[in-house]
């Protein structure tokens, strides 16, 4: 195996599970050095005693504790940022609470932890920072994801507008925008519906490639920006939805 990411400290968002715990594994076995940021210690755990990933238990909503670790950390090469939340619901369905708290984890947590690190990569004059989007965005309009399609729009606006301005410091800043992807997290949001077998078929149903995807391939897609072979792209939106969006 090519070692792509060889001497790269990689900072991941949402490491506990799903694709972001399918990328701390891939770019653990990349060679990278993976800090794996979670709420979940226990998760966290398990990707340290069997992949070598440095645990760091943080809640990226609270913006002193960000803040704080941020400035304990040296030279971040890569920046994956994978934590989200997923709001069911049109407008009338949405609460205020629920409006804050998709942006606040969404786009503010992100924010917070681009603008901690991305001094550090000014200096270096070298880093690639991975957004995560969706096609359920300003890619497509999704029935129901009224919340969540709006904060994954402002990541996408947020992505474009860094990569144009850092672009001449060596920072490139690409967004990966998925469909629907076979994650635990996905497979809670079915049973809460009430209807697992008819909510699970609908999804598969939308992809005309005929299945959901895995995490371990959009892992594959954010090692390939992560790393130095993806040197001349940026201020992209890379769709991985298996057709959903044609």
């Amino acid at each position: 195996m090519t070692h792509k990411l060889s001497g790269k400290t990689v900072v991941i968002t949402g490491a506990a599970q799903g694709i972001g715990r399918s990328a701390a594994i891939l770019f653990a076995s990349a060679r990278a050095r993976v800090l794996a940021i979670d709420l979940d210690a226990a998760a966290l755990a398990t990707l340290e005693a069997e992949h070598g990933c440095e645990p760091v238990v943080l809640d990226l909503t609270d913006r002193e504790s960000v803040a704080a670790w941020a400035e304990s950390v040296e030279a971040v090469d890569v920046l994956f940022l994978c934590a989200g939340y997923v709001a069911y619901g049109t407008i009338e369905d949405c609460s205020d609470a629920d409006w804050a708290f998709s942006f606040d984890l969404n786009v503010t947590a992100m924010f917070r932890m681009i603008r901690a690190i991305i001094p550090g990569m000014v200096v270096r004059k070298r880093g690639s920072i991975i957004t995560m989007s969706s096609v359920a965005s300003s890619v497509r309009g999704v029935p129901d994801r009224f919340a969540y399609a709006a904060t994954k729009a402002a990541i996408i606006g947020m992505t474009k507008a860094l990569a144009a301005d850092y672009v001449g410091h060596g920072i490139r800043c690409n967004a990966i925008c998925p469909g629907t992807v076979e994650t635990s997290s996905l497979e809670d949001r079915i049973r809460a519906t009430g209807d697992y077998e008819a909510t699970r078929a609908a999804f598969i149903a939308r992809q005309p490639i005929g299945r959901l995807g895995r995490p371990d391939e959009i892992a594959e897609l954010a090692l390939y920006l992560a790393s130095d072979t993806s040197a001349f792209t940026t201020g992209q939106c890379h769709i991985i939805d298996g057709g959903w969006s044609n």
